[in-house]
């Protein structure tokens, strides 16, 4: 293993407990060996912690462990894996929900990697080569720590990655495979490109839609992708559901997902279009909704605009609030990591301010529970969904 001599600063702050190594930590930053494991020492050669190295984003690796004494081997993963597992027994139990993550990178002990579990299969994403370099031995502890998997399956999502999606180990998952989340049926596809159909972080946000929000509303789901938000509206007996979204697949993708449900996929409007051109549409045509859900991609790129969280994200809602009816419910959401908390709500008030209208914060959302985030890096507690209510008046 590699000895690799850290700054001071970055001595501190990694004996509190911070979990990214950055590239300006290092007193030599020629002796960076992507997917090396290091051992990081300070200024004075006394042992700081284990690491390992893999360029993601801006950071260059990941603290695995301050205990000097342990080794960083196969068996190391193991027991990070069955502690994964028994914090999520709960999970395990409930028959009513048979998707969640299973390991949540940093969060969980190794940054770099997470694991979604779908009705007994695993999907692994590598978000560097680094860590996929360690591929085989992560695995292999997987496998010793969760024996009873069905199939296991990746996705790489780092650039120049050898693939995106493929299928690893044990059994093939069916093609859709059916899943469970608060008791709805969702189609779930293991092996097309990065995503799976379900955004498993909002959970929460659809359980609160169909015990709460939905009943007897008109739903408007921009960025619907494949309608999960629309499907737990119309089974909390939302009215009638719209799902917006400019990538064409989401049309068919949706109407499954009515469909697994029991649900008729045709007393529901599916539009492949771009958002903000059906915002103007149903504002020229006086069109209102009880419940608007406005969950964009961080950055998006149409034939007719370019969208990005940071500097659109006030303009989208400010065309919402003009077709949400007085009284209506807006759920405005982002996964940007980039994006704080507070940054997100300035931008989701200054659309209500600008427009002089009132509105009244009901309830905010995270990440929940199985998306465990360390306490020294909230920055990796990404999701922020505020649900707003309209002023009547």
């Amino acid at each position: 293993m590699n000895v690799l001599k850290i700054k001071e600063l970055a001595t501190n702050r990694i004996k509190k407990g911070f979990p990214l190594l950055l590239e300006l930590d290092f007193v030599n930053k020629d002796y960076l060996v992507e997917g090396e494991f290091v051992k990081l020492v300070d200024r004075h050669n006394r042992f700081v912690a284990y690491g390992y190295i893999g360029r993601e984003r801006k950071t260059i690796g990941y603290v695995l462990s301050l205990n000097e004494s342990i080794q960083i081997d196969e068996s190391f993963f193991t027991q990070l894996f069955k502690a994964a597992y028994d914090r999520r027994t709960a999970f395990y139990a409930d028959d009513q929900t048979t998707a969640f993550r299973f390991f949540n990178g940093e969060g969980d002990g190794a940054g770099g990697l997470t694991i979604d579990y779908y009705e007994g299969y695993y999907v692994f994403s590598w978000y560097s080569d680094g860590i996929y370099q360690q591929k085989d031995m992560l695995v292999e502890a997987f496998k010793k720590a969760v024996p009873e998997f069905k199939g296991i399956y990746e996705k790489c999502r780092y650039p120049k990655a050898p693939h995106k999606s493929r299928f690893i180990g044990g059994d093939k998952a069916s093609e859709p495979l059916v899943v469970k989340e608060n008791g709805i049926h969702y189609n779930i596809y293991l092996d097309e490109g990065w995503m799976t159909g379900l955004f498993l972080d909002q959970r929460n946000v659809r359980r609160k839609i169909m015990e709460k929000w939905g009943l007897g509303k008109t739903v408007l789901n921009a960025f619907s992708y494949t309608g999960a938000f629309s499907v737990a509206a119309a089974m909390g007996g939302a009215i009638k559901t719209v799902n917006v979204d400019v990538a064409n697949r989401s049309k068919e993708r949706t109407k499954e997902q009515f469909d697994v449900n029991g649900l008729y996929s045709n007393q529901h409007e599916i539009r492949v279009m771009d958002v903000f051109s059906y915002l103007d549409y149903a504002k020229k045509h006086r069109l209102t909704f009880d419940l608007i859900v406005l969950d964009p991609p961080t950055f998006a790129r149409t034939k007719k605009r370019t969208f990005s969280v940071d500097k659109d994200y006030t303009e989208l809602v400010k065309e919402a609030i003009h077709i949400l009816a007085p009284g209506g419910l807006i759920i405005t959401s982002t996964n940007a990591w980039n994006v704080t908390r507070d940054d997100f709500f300035d931008s989701v008030n200054q659309a209500f301010s600008g427009l002089n209208v009132d509105a009244y914060l009901l309830e905010e959302f995270h990440l929940p529970e199985d998306f465990p985030v360390d306490k020294q890096h909230p920055e990796s507690d990404y999701l922020k969904v505020f649900a707003l209510e309209k002023a009547k008046k």
